[in-house]
């Protein structure tokens, strides 16, 4: 079972407002780069482009993520669960979830995808996926892949099923924990034909997170969950 975890309310508190400072700040920089056409930043899928739109979210929370681990007197290693006595049976059981979560979360993606289709809607492909699939370059591809399979899992996961979930559960609020992170975290991919699908892999992630007690067990799971959207899209779309 998840243990309690010694996160303080001012350290989450700064570690919020801190990557809420990053979003802006990558949004407002990108907005001044390709207001003056610099090269490398005129098109939403220029390299520079690229990096600052993921180095300001995801990017910034590796940093912060070792910022916070510091503020608690956690090592990196240890907070990411490498240390774990149970490492291995973790991931095994997180191969497992991965089975059965891929056919229900994709089952359900091309349900809605179906549904928006005949209300009309365009269906948006998953943002960290559909960044490598429609990458203007070898290079930017190589660069996304990366980002997709291993800065995202584990920056989002932090966000999510490391520093939020606890924190709000041990306020008192455990079904507010379950399902409003996971609400949070469907919504933030922008994506409204995998909202659903995402929202059922948060709330199996979170269970994962729950029955290990080890952050590297739903940083798997979304690593791989990740590379198979990207193998998918790119070979069957």
């Amino acid at each position: 079972m998840l243990s309690v975890k010694p996160w303080r309310a001012d350290a989450v508190f700064f570690f919020v407002i801190a990557q809420i400072a990053f979003v802006f700040w990558g949004a407002m920089t990108l907005g001044v780069l390709q207001k003056i056409g610099l090269t490398g930043f005129k098109h939403d899928d220029d390299l520079g482009t690229l990096l600052i739109g993921t180095m300001s979210f995801q990017g910034a929370t590796w940093i912060l993520m070792a910022i916070f681990f510091r503020l608690h007197g956690i090592r990196l290693s240890e907070g990411l669960g490498f240390r774990n006595k149970n490492l291995l049976r973790s991931l095994a059981l997180a191969f497992v979830v991965f089975i059965v979560i891929l056919p229900v979360a994709y089952g359900l993606g091309q349900v809605s995808t179906i549904l928006m289709e005949k209300m009309h809607w365009t269906p948006k492909k998953e943002e960290a996926v559909a960044l490598v699939t429609d990458a203007s370059s070898l290079v930017s591809a190589i660069y996304l892949g990366f980002f997709a399979i291993v800065l995202a899992p584990v920056a989002e996961e932090f966000i999510f099923r490391g520093v939020l979930f606890p924190f709000i559960k041990q306020l008192g609020y455990p079904r507010t924990a379950w399902i409003g992170i996971s609400l949070l975290f469907a919504l933030v991919h922008l994506s409204a034909a995998y909202f659903i699908p995402l929202f059922v892999l948060a709330l199996a992630l979170t269970w994962l997170y729950e029955r290990t007690d080890n952050l590297l067990a739903p940083i798997f799971v979304h690593a791989l969950f990740n590379a198979v959207g990207i193998v998918l899209i790119d070979f069957f779309s």
